[in-house]
C-alpha cells in the first residue's frame, strides 16, 4: 500500500514537468511550421507564375500577421492563462495549414498571414509558459533550463521546418500537399499535448488592451542601439526564410529542394549555436564576438554570391547565423539592463517590434531591388545597409557592459 502512495507536491510537480516538454514540443512545432513554405517558394512561384518581389510580398505579409498579433494578442495569456492561449494559436496554425492546400496566390497570402497571427499569440505566451513550468517543477531552479529550451525551440524549430518541407518536397510526390499533410499531422498532436498540459496562471477578468511599448529614459541611445541590432540580427533570418531559396537555384544552380531546407536549418542552428556559446561570455564580449562574425559572414555571403561558390555561401550563412544570434542575445540583454523591472516586458516589446520590421522591410525592399538590379547587386546593397546599422549601433553598445567588467 505505502508503495502506491504518492504525495501531492510531487504529483503536481511530475505533470509539470511533464507539461514543460509538451510545449516545448508545440512551441518547436509550430515554429517549424511557420517557416515550412522557405524551400517551397520556387515551386510556388513556377505554380502560381510570381517572380521573386512578390515572394518578399507573401513573407512580408507573414510578418505583418506576426506584428499584428503580437500587440493585439501576445500578452493576454497573462490574464487569460497560458493554455487557452496557444491552444488558440495552434488552431489558427492548423486553419493556416488547410489554406496551403488549395490553389492560386490569395490562399497562400491568406495562409502565411494566419501563420503570423499563431506564431504572434505563440512567442511570448510559450516562452512565458515553459519558464513557469520550470520553476512550479524545480522550485528554487535558475531559469538558465527553460531559456536554452525555449531558445532552441524558438530559433531551432524555425531551421527544422524548411529542412523537414525541403526534403518531404524533393523525395516524395506532390511537394505542395505532403509537408503540410505532415506538419497538420505534427500540429494536431501538439494541440493534444498542450490540452494535457497543467495551467500556470489563474484567469483574470482584465479589459483588453493592445501592447504598450516603453522605451528606457535612463539611455535610450544604447536602447536605440540594440533596436538597430535587432534589425539587423531578424533582417539575416529574413533573407534565408524567404530568398535564400531563389539565390541558390537562379545564382548558384542549386535547385534541389532538400539542399534548400538544409541551408536554412543550418542558418537557424548555427544561431543558436551563437547564443550557447555566449552563455559563459560577458555582455561586452558578446557583443563584439557576434558583431564580428556578423560582418565576416555577410563578406563571405556577398562573395559566395558573386564568384559563385556554393561552398563560400554556406560558409557565409553559418558565419552570419551565429552572428545574427549572438547579437540578438546581446540586443536582449542590454535592454534588459536598461529597463525598469516593472516596464522590462514593455521595453522588450519595442525591441521585438523593431526586431520584426526587421524581418520584412529590408527583405522586401531586396525583392524591389531585384526588380531593377542584378540579384547578386542587390544583395550586395542589402549586405552594406545591415553594415551601416552594425557600425551604427556598436559603439553605443559596447558602452554598456563597460561597468560590468571585472
Amino acid at each position: 500500500m505505502s508503495g502506491t502512495t504518492v504525495s501531492p507536491v510531487p504529483t503536481v510537480r511530475g505533470a509539470h514537468g511533464r507539461g514543460f516538454w509538451l510545449i516545448a514540443y508545440a512551441f518547436a512545432v509550430m515554429m517549424a511550421f511557420s517557416a515550412a513554405p522557405t524551400p517551397l517558394y520556387v515551386l510556388y512561384q513556377q505554380r502560381d507564375g510570381f517572380g521573386p518581389f512578390m515572394v518578399t510580398a507573401v513573407f512580408a505579409v507573414y510578418a505583418a500577421g506576426v506584428v499584428l498579433s503580437v500587440f493585439g494578442g501576445g500578452h493576454v495569456s497573462d490574464w487569460l492563462g497560458r493554455r487557452r492561449v496557444l491552444v488558440w494559436a495552434l488552431v489558427i496554425s492548423m486553419t493556416s495549414g488547410v489554406l496551403f492546400f488549395l490553389p492560386g496566390l490569395p490562399a497562400l497570402l491568406a495562409g502565411r498571414f494566419l501563420s503570423g497571427v499563431g506564431v504572434g499569440l505563440l512567442t511570448a505566451t510559450a516562452t512565458a509558459y515553459l519558464m513557469e513550468l520550470h520553476l512550479a517543477h524545480r522550485p528554487g531552479a535558475n531559469r538558465r533550463r527553460a531559456d536554452l529550451v525555449a531558445t532552441a525551440a524558438n530559433i531551432g524549430g524555425i531551421g527544422l521546418g524548411p529542412l523537414l518541407a525541403g526534403l518531404l518536397a524533393e523525395f516524395v510526390p506532390y511537394p505542395l500537399i505532403v509537408p503540410f499533410v505532415v506538419f497538420e499531422i505534427l500540429l494536431g498532436i501538439a494541440l493534444l499535448g498542450v490540452l494535457a498540459a497543467p495551467e500556470t496562471v489563474s484567469r483574470r477578468d482584465v479589459p483588453w488592451r493592445p501592447q504598450r511599448v516603453s522605451v528606457p529614459a535612463g539611455d535610450r541611445g544604447r536602447y536605440v542601439a540594440a533596436c538597430l541590432t535587432a534589425f539587423a540580427s531578424f533582417a539575416i533570418f529574413g533573407l534565408f526564410t524567404s530568398l535564400a531559396p531563389g539565390f541558390l537555384a537562379g545564382v548558384l544552380g542549386e535547385r534541389s529542394h532538400a539542399i534548400a531546407g538544409l541551408v536554412t536549418f543550418s542558418v537557424f542552428a548555427a544561431g543558436v549555436a551563437g547564443q550557447l556559446a555566449m552563455l559563459r561570455l560577458s555582455l561586452r564580449a558578446a557583443l563584439s564576438t557576434g558583431f564580428a562574425t556578423l560582418a565576416a559572414g555577410l563578406c563571405m555571403l556577398i562573395a559566395g554570391i558573386w564568384l559563385p561558390a556554393f561552398a563560400l555561401f554556406i560558409a557565409g550563412g553559418l558565419l552570419t547565423g551565429v552572428g545574427a544570434g549572438a547579437a540578438f542575445k546581446g540586443a536582449v540583454a542590454t535592454t534588459l539592463t536598461l529597463a525598469e523591472p516593472h516596464a522590462r516586458g514593455e521595453a522588450l516589446a519595442g525591441l521585438f517590434l523593431v526586431g520584426y520590421l526587421g524581418l520584412a522591410l529590408p527583405v522586401l525592399g531586396l525583392g524591389l531591388a531585384a526588380q531593377r538590379l542584378d540579384s547578386r547587386a542587390a544583395v550586395l546593397c542589402f549586405a552594406a545597409g545591415l553594415m551601416v546599422l552594425l557600425v551604427a549601433a556598436a559603439r553605443p553598445l559596447f558602452r554598456v557592459s563597460r561597468p560590468r567588467r571585472g
